[in-house]
């Protein structure tokens, strides 16, 4: 009797595996055809930008869309690449992303150091106020710094594109936490060495928090690269003129209409670099973006 309870409670417990199994597998394969067709959504427009770039103007203007150009025109990226002088552009863009990322980096370490070390009098309050103005949007400071940059004669230069946005109080938050995982014993040991701040900060503080100073440097890279509203503004010129505001209306064929696969190759090309960033360099943001979430 015994003997035959047993062997029903093991005939139970297989079953009751096997359901758990096919359960889960049911699970897997649902939650992976959601996400594959999630990526098929979010690919499907790059997917159009590339065939259209290489499609001919007739071709793009077919009452019904082909999903693979019938002759594919590559020549309209060398055309794409002359007509809007995507060489200048690409120069003035670098320009303003490398020399605001450099500095932005020395206002950021500097401001997140002294948050996160220095001890004075309302640096907390400070600290508090600062993070307070991130509830702004920025839009709502377009029009004060236009006529600040105005009054100070800046328009159509690079200073303009470069000086208003040095400081980001996201970039201090987030480096500051990670300073903060940094034990402060190691700081009161250097002090009684003899140490100075600046000899500490460079030769502690920065290494520890390299993979969050990468990080930054990539989103603010990014941000130079896709800024449109403020160069349009104030330096829409053609000698500082960068490339998201370089592009519009670039394009243009002789009848007067929009060469819109050129232009999609136009936007293929300045796409390429942000693709490359991601691919190559994602670890290094999601890294330094959780280490500064977690104070150890």
């Amino acid at each position: 009797m015994s003997n035959t309870t047993t062997t029903m409670s093991e005939k139970n417990i297989q079953q009751v595996s096997a359901k758990q199994k096919v359960v889960k597998a049911i699970v897997l394969i649902g939650l992976y055809a959601f996400l594959g067709i999630m990526a098929l959504i979010v690919l499907f427009p790059f997917y159009w930008m590339i065939i259209s770039s290489l499609k001919t103007l007739d071709e793009y203007r077919m009452s019904v869309p082909t999903f693979w150009p019938q002759k594919i025109m590559f020549s309209n990226y060398a055309e794409a690449f002359t007509a809007a002088s995507l060489g200048r552009l690409f120069v003035n863009t670098l320009y303003v992303g490398v020399v605001s990322t450099l500095l932005s980096l020395v206002i950021t370490v500097l401001s997140a150091f002294a948050f996160a070390r220095l001890e004075f009098k309302g640096r907390d309050t400070m600290f508090g106020l600062l993070l307070a103005t991130m509830m702004i949007p920025g839009e709502l400071f377009t029009i004060t710094n236009y006529e600040t940059v105005t009054k100070l004669g800046w328009m159509n230069t690079f200073t303009v594109l470069i000086v208003p946005f040095l400081v980001s109080v996201f970039y201090i938050y987030l480096l500051k936490q990670n300073f903060m995982q940094i034990p402060n014993e190691l700081y009161l040991a250097a002090k009684v060495d003899g140490t100075s701040d600046i000899k500490y900060l460079w030769k502690v503080m920065i290494p520890l928090a390299l993979p969050t100073l990468i990080s930054i440097t990539i989103l603010k890279m990014m941000g130079a690269w896709n800024s449109y509203i403020w160069p349009r503004l104030v330096a829409n010129d053609e000698a500082h003129r960068m490339i998201t505001n370089g592009l519009r209306n670039a394009f243009t064929a002789t009848s007067g209409d929009v060469n819109y696969p050129v232009q999609m190759a136009a936007v293929a090309i300045v796409s390429a670099p942000l693709f490359l960033v991601f691919i190559f360099l994602r670890k290094y943001i999601m890294a330094g973006v959780s280490r500064s979430g977690i104070k150890g």
